[in-house]
Formats: structure tokens, C-alpha cells, sequence
């Protein structure tokens, strides 16, 4: 997630990759299967040898096999195909790493995000962590600049990390709130509300990042267009941002989980 027409900055770790294996190869696979579901070419990135589409969601090669292994489709989405099995994940611990927990609006917006999500009485519960008896894992990390990265779910399970930029620190603890959100929310399978025009949220020239094929797929009962303030889920955020869900968001979440 990007801070209103700021550039976006990651700073992830090595690319995990199974033994004898090339991670250049991979890549390449994962960009061809992200073509092949619907992203245009200029909103996929490779930053720092991990492949990222609509610029702030990381994708793994499991993920972007997903992506092109089920039929369905659709014009104005708002979620991935790939979302969490509930009869494998009820409990997912978010584990702040040390350096993480040095930055007090960070640590503070964290704990206000898995509020958010344990407000709503889902069949998914986030915890902060570690603590025993988690079903999967988040782990919070730090990162470069002012926006945030995540990824999407695969097998089930949630995104294994997110990356919050050491910048939103100067920010107040409700934009903290809402950053961390929006980046869990790529965790559990949510696109960005305006992923077809981020000019709404971003500014600057209109921006598609592509239908996303199987990709991203509507949410009944929530609106097909985005605006200004009208989701967490936008592709960036304000400096008066409040943290907390619109009634699209929950409606959203409401249905998914």
C-alpha cells in the first residue's frame, strides 16, 4: 500500500525457494501465469527477486499456479480466487519481529489492525504473537519508505509475511491502523478496491492493474466502483486516514470469512 502519489518502496528478504531450484526460472513462471490471469505487464514487479503484482501484493509460484488452475472470472472484483480454508486456519498469529516492535506507532497500529479483524466475530481470529496454538502465521516486518507489501494466500493458508515501511512511524497511530490492515487484508485475499483505476486513490494518470482474470472476482453486496475514502482496501492512503472498516469493507469481510 502506497502513502496518496508516493513511489512505492519494499525491502523484502530472499525469495524462499525449494532446493535445486532457480529462482530466475520461478519468476519467470510466475510472471507468465500472472499474464496468463489478466495482469497487465506494467503493474508486475520484481523487487529484490520476489515478483509483486498490483504493486504491493507479493506472489509466489504455488499462488500464481492458483491463479490459473480455476475458471472463473469476472469484470469489477475485489477478492483472489485464492482465500482462506477456514477448516484448516482459525487462529493466525501475527508475529512482530524485534525491530518491528522498535517503532511504537508500528507496534501500536498493529494491535489496533488485529482489533479490526477480531471485532467482526470471523471464522478466522488474529492473534498477536508468537503464542501457542496458532493454525498459521503473519510475520510483521519492517521495510524502506512509507507504504506496506504483502501477498496473497495459497494453499489455504495466509500470506506468510508483511512489510511496513519504518516511515509511517511519523504518521498517527489510526494511519498505522489502517495500513496494516489493508496489507492483512492481501493476506487473507483481498485485491484493491480500485485495482482498475488507482488515479482514485493515488492521483496522477489513470492506472489499471488488470482484471486479474481468476484473479480478483466482485464480492456481492459491495459497490463495483471505488472513491476517495471508500475502502481500506484502496490502493493508497491519506494522512487523515481513521483505521477503520467502511461499510463496504465489512460487508466484504462479513461474506468472506
Amino acid at each position: 500500500m502506497l502513502k496518496k502519489a508516493a513511489v512505492l518502496a519494499v525491502s523484502c528478504g530472499a525469495l524462499l525457494v525449494g532446493c535445486g531450484t532457480d529462482p530466475e526460472m520461478e519468476n519467470q513462471e510466475i510472471i507468465a501465469n500472472l499474464v496468463e490471469a489478466g495482469y497487465q505487464a506494467d503493474d508486475i514487479q520484481v523487487v529484490d527477486g520476489a515478483v509483486y503484482a498490483g504493486r504491493d501484493a507479493r506472489v509466489s509460484l504455488e499462488a500464481s499456479r492458483e491463479m490459473i488452475a480455476s475458471g472463473a472470472g469476472g469484470k469489477e472484483q475485489y477478492r483472489t480466487t485464492n482465500l482462506i480454508n477456514t477448516g484448516l486456519v482459525t487462529t493466525i498469529c501475527v508475529n512482530p519481529t524485534a525491530q518491528f516492535n522498535r517503532y511504537a506507532n508500528l507496534s501500536a497500529g498493529l494491535d489496533l489492525a488485529i482489533e479490526n479483524y477480531n471485532q467482526r466475530n470471523l471464522a478466522i481470529r488474529f492473534v498477536r504473537g508468537p503464542v501457542a496454538g496458532c493454525t498459521a502465521t503473519i510475520i510483521a516486518k519492517t521495510a524502506g519508505g512509507t507504504g506496506g507489501s504483502a501477498g496473497f494466500p495459497a494453499g489455504g493458508l495466509p500470506y506468510t509475511d508483511i512489510n511496513i515501511g519504518t516511515g509511517l512511524n511519523k504518521y498517527s497511530i489510526d494511519v498505522n491502523e489502517h495500513v496494516i490492515t489493508h496489507e492483512l487484508g492481501h493476506c487473507i485475499g483481498f485485491r484493491h478496491t480500485d485495482y482498475y483505476n488507482r488515479a482514485i486513490s493515488c492521483g496522477g494518470g489513470a492506472s489499471n492493474e488488470g482484471d486479474g482474470g481468476i484473479g480478483a472476482i466482485l464480492i456481492p453486496g459491495t459497490p463495483s466502483t471505488a472513491v476517495v475514502g471508500g475502502s481500506i482496501m484502496n490502493s493508497c492512503f491519506r494522512s487523515t486516514e481513521t483505521g477503520e472498516w467502511t461499510s463496504s469493507d465489512i460487508t466484504a469481510l462479513d461474506y468472506l470469512y
